[in-house]
């Protein structure tokens, strides 16, 4: 029987997005059916291993060099498009990071972080979809790696990848999705507006799980939740998040009246 952390790393290590996606489903489906074990005491190692796995292209360029992306022009809307692909995949791997590097959580916790991938994996393979719909492909467009880099500064604690990932680099998308929709709308692309639909539903959860498990580490260590946020984000040089904000979404995923009021600040 097959360990899902040890098969979740086995699967971040894949390369080719298609071949991913599919390893991740079946690892969800053998999850689901309970024809994986779980050791969550393991201490797994890649060492000498190029993590995560992803195809030769895109090619990976600091983020100001990144194309613009002008909605007034086919190719600005398919770099956006690319765009968005490219943080699903790297969401997709986060997730599957998430389950293999950290040690003696609860089973649930690792439960939740599969099904974050799976559904990072639906989006990735559904904007995938309409780029060939287009006669394009992932790896057009030239991306940056900042969501994967702040993955890499968080790998030495569980603790901060919760409190700076998903409620930090995940949640604004929660503030984005809603105006690139807007955005598709005028354009009259009604299949990217339903796309967007899906992924900013589905978004609210995840951002939901990281503050579950970022709450719950809090609890455990007793620390406040707010402090030990801010002494994070210093910490781990995060961005600082600048509006404007979607306040109701991040509601919906778990943010606090306090800490919603300390984004205007």
């Amino acid at each position: 029987m097959s360990d899902l952390r040890q098969a979740a790393l086995e699967i971040l290590l894949i390369a080719d997005p298609k071949t991913k996606v599919e390893q991740l489903n079946q690892l969800f489906d053998d999850q689901r059916d309970g024809r994986l074990s779980l050791d969550p005491a393991a201490r797994l190692n890649s060492e000498g291993r190029q993590l995560p796995g992803r195809p030769q292209r895109p090619e990976l360029v600091p983020p100001l060099t990144v194309p613009k992306r002008a909605m007034h022009t086919v190719e600005g809307r398919h770099s956006l498009l690319h765009s968005l692909a490219h943080i699903e995949f790297n969401a997709m791997n986060l997730a599957l990071d998430a389950i293999w590097r950290f040690a003696d959580m609860p089973a649930q916790y690792y439960v939740d972080w599969l099904n974050v991938a799976k559904e990072e994996a639906y989006h990735f393979s559904l904007i995938e979809a309409h780029l060939q719909s287009l006669g394009l492909a992932y790896g057009d467009f030239p991306a940056h790696n900042s969501l994967w880099e702040m993955v890499e500064r968080t790998s030495d604690a569980v603790i901060a990848r919760m409190a700076l990932v998903p409620r930090t680099m995940e949640a604004r998308g929660l503030d984005a999705v809603p105006a690139i929709r807007d955005r598709f709308k005028q354009v009259k692309d009604d299949r990217v507006v339903e796309i967007l639909e899906i992924i900013l539903r589905d978004e609210v959860g995840h951002v939901l799980i990281g503050n579950q498990w970022f709450n719950f580490l809090c609890t455990k260590e007793n620390l406040s939740p707010i402090k030990a946020y801010q002494d994070l984000v210093k910490q781990y040089c995060a961005p600082v998040l600048r509006g404007p904000f979607n306040l109701q979404a991040r509601e919906q995923a778990g943010f606090t009246s306090e800490e919603l009021d300390l984004l205007g600040q």
